[in-house]
């Protein structure tokens, strides 16, 4: 079950981009996973953010997505947060053997370049490159098979308790049959308490691969803060995904992410 933009989904949703900060801290507003789309925020200067997550498309009895993952984001820098994502991806049709193993790596690094003081009216700005590094099995569905790379930019916003954030870019999409293509993405959220955020975006792609069409997809979800460092992520949605089950093109499966998230 080739799975090109559905494992895309997953590797951002993370991200698409999306990641990937969230703010640390209860009551705090946060940004990136559980959605596609991604802000401008980086993490704070010598802190980490650790997500143990999974993520995926389902429709009809098939599955595809990765999980166990992990992400790791690192302040090094004023302004700067350097990005990990390892992942076991699996592929699972509904008629067939399914399969599991070690997906393909993303490496990025986020830059926030404007920065503006709470009383300031405009927004934040950064750019947020990423780099997907071919480690999957692609023969076996676990992969891309070639080096991919996105290149955005994102800009935040917030009043009070609401937050919106979004932007887009521009994916390198290698290999026979593909096209380059736009993502673009917008979020609002909500902290509904001082424990409990709530957030929907609406994302399109235009077209990445010959013949295929543009998609648009949408996604609901939160944050709960258990504590001012461990924190539980979640979104669910129609992703806008288009994946092959036994050769017929299917779209709008059910999409997911869930983590668990540890910042210090």
């Amino acid at each position: 079950m080739p799975n090109d933009l559905g494992r895309r989904w997953t590797t951002r949703a993370l991200q698409l981009a999306a990641v990937l900060c969230l703010a640390a801290g209860a009551g705090r507003a946060w940004a990136g996973p559980p959605f596609i789309t991604d802000d401008p925020e980086p993490v704070d200067l010598h802190h980490w953010e650790v997500y143990a997550f999974s993520a995926g498309a389902i429709q009809d009895g098939s599955a595809t997505g990765v999980g166990p993952s992990a992400e790791i984001n690192y302040g090094a820098a004023p302004n700067l947060q350097l990005h990990l994502i390892a992942n076991l991806a699996y592929d699972s049709p509904s008629s067939g053997d399914g399969t599991m193993g070690l997906g393909d790596t993303e490496l990025g690094a986020k830059y926030r370049f404007i920065n503006p003081g709470d009383k300031d009216w405009w927004p934040e700005v950064g750019v947020f490159p990423l780099l997907e590094i071919p480690t999957g099995d692609a023969g076996r569905g676990l992969g891309a098979g070639y080096v991919q790379a996105f290149l955005p930019v994102w800009v935040q916003k917030s009043f009070g308790k609401w937050t919106t954030y979004g932007g887009g870019g521009y994916w390198i999409n290698p290999g026979p049959g593909n096209r380059n293509y736009w993502f673009t993405g917008w979020l609002l959220q909500r902290q509904i308490t001082d424990k409990l955020a709530l957030g929907g975006e609406v994302f399109h792609t235009t077209s990445n691969m010959v013949g295929r069409n543009g998609l648009t997809g949408f996604n609901l979800g939160g944050q709960y803060d258990f504590t001012e460092h461990y924190h539980l992520l979640f979104s669910a949605g129609h992703g806008g995904l288009l994946f092959a089950v036994d050769g017929a093109e299917v779209t709008k499966p059910f999409t997911y992410y869930a983590a668990f998230q540890w910042t210090f």
